[in-house]
């Protein structure tokens, strides 16, 4: 038997994981709301895509640098919060 392990945040991943995105919610209005999640998804976060952790900046753990196909992405923690993905 085994248990499927539930949907994270993308700002919560560690590095160097792989997970596939879930689903984007839209953020709060100040920090764009539904516009901001229509341009994650612009940008290819769309439920089903791979992505891969690949780096968090310094100091306090910000750009995080997000693989997703072939190319790489520079999210803020609070762009990344929006982001529901399933670890692999």
């Amino acid at each position: 038997m085994t248990h499927a392990v539930p949907p994270i945040t993308l700002d919560t991943m560690p590095v160097g994981a792989t997970a596939t995105v879930v689903h984007v919610s839209p953020g709060a209005i100040a920090d764009g709301g539904a516009g901001l999640a229509r341009r994650l998804m612009e940008l290819g976060f769309v439920p089903g895509e791979k992505i891969r952790m690949l780096k968090r900046g310094m100091p306090g753990g910000e750009p995080l640098a997000i693989k997703v196909g072939n190319a790489t992405f520079a999210l803020r923690r609070f762009e990344a919060a929006l982001v529901s993905i399933q670890p692999e």
